[in-house]
């Protein structure tokens, strides 16, 4: 398992090289110039000169790219052409509130989804099959940006009940109450679109068990329903389960755009959002290589938690 694991680290490198170039020439040759962004009408050709070689545009695309790998190998992410502030203190200002969000929408979707998803199987082709199936597909057939402007509507404007958006009023020191309230609405927003989708996967992994021949055994031999599901059901329907767990865990890093912006979140979906429209190439590129970098990582963890989950899974 080790030499499995230090393999997969060593086969990073070249990914993420791939990633790097592959990152670098879509965002470096996309239609527009950066300097037309911070240039102003009355502006000198000498000064819009300067303002080029200020932000090292003047070079040729190999030399920025070159002298781009050096500083990310040396842990400097440079700094953003809009604001002139390292790009790493952008990212930790960013960060925190996306994790934040991220990981209770998470841990909110798959306490909710899971368990339902394991009922809906346990009670296939009943009325709360039906049910659970129903909802599930409503949460995935539903945009996120439909279903978060609903929810302002109803809780925020008419009823009054939560912020349209932000982390915490203006003003106003609310404590951990008023971040909880803040939370509230982009967490069901998110929620729902991962619990959806996880509740697909219980519950079509937990019907495979079941029709299984090791399930009809320890029926036969009389075992109570609780003790056949917790023993021999849940967990030989894990690896599907952590499959999914494992394309979400990178979400938690990335944040998410659409919800961040409809709620207007400062976290890091925003902030991609916010440089692209600003063509600030080095934010945008330090998001893109820190959500590869956690994609990588998620799955190597996901092949970790097979082992774990089933002992049968070896790694050579």
């Amino acid at each position: 398992m080790k030499k499995y694991i230090i393999k997969r680290i060593l086969i990073f490198i070249p990914v993420l090289f791939m990633i790097s170039i592959g990152a670098f020439l879509i965002v470096n040759l996309a239609p527009g110039n950066p300097v037309d962004m911070y240039v102003s009408p009355d502006m000198t050709v000498e000064q819009i000169q300067a303002t080029k070689e200020a932000l090292g545009l003047n070079d040729p695309l190999i030399m920025q790219y070159a002298k781009w790998v050096t500083n990310i190998m040396r842990g400097n992410l440079g700094f953003s052409f809009s604001s002139r502030i390292p790009v790493s203190t952008i990212l930790s200002q960013r960060v925190g509130p996306t994790l934040l969000l991220m990981s209770i929408s998470l841990v909110v979707a798959y306490a909710l989804a899971i368990p339902l998803g394991i009922l809906s199987a346990k009670k296939q082709n009943s009325i709360v099959d039906y049910v659970v199936t129903g909802l599930s597909f409503t949460g995935i057939s539903l945009p996120s940006f439909f279903l978060g402007l609903g929810l302002i509507y109803v809780f925020a404007v008419q009823l009054k009940w939560l912020p349209t958006g932000g982390t915490k009023l203006l003003g106003v020191d609310g404590g951990i109450a008023d971040k909880l309230r803040h939370l509230i609405l982009p967490v069901i927003v998110l929620a729902t679109q991962f619990a959806a989708n996880m509740i697909r996967y219980a519950r079509s992994s937990m019907i495979d068990v079941y029709n299984e021949n090791y399930m009809r055994t320890a029926v036969a031999k009389g075992l109570k329903p609780m003790q056949i599901l917790k023993d021999h059901g849940v967990r030989n329907a894990l690896i599907p389960i952590i499959t999914v767990i494992g394309a979400d865990i990178p979400k938690i890093v990335g944040g998410a755009i659409v919800t961040e912006q409809i709620f207007q979140w400062p976290g890091i979906g925003s902030l991609m959002v916010a440089s692209i429209n600003s063509r600030d190439y080095p934010v945008l590129m330090a998001i893109t290589m820190i959500s590869a970098v956690a994609v990588l990582v998620a799955n190597i963890l996901v092949d970790i938690m097979y082992a774990v989950v089933d002992p049968r899974i070896k790694f050579s």
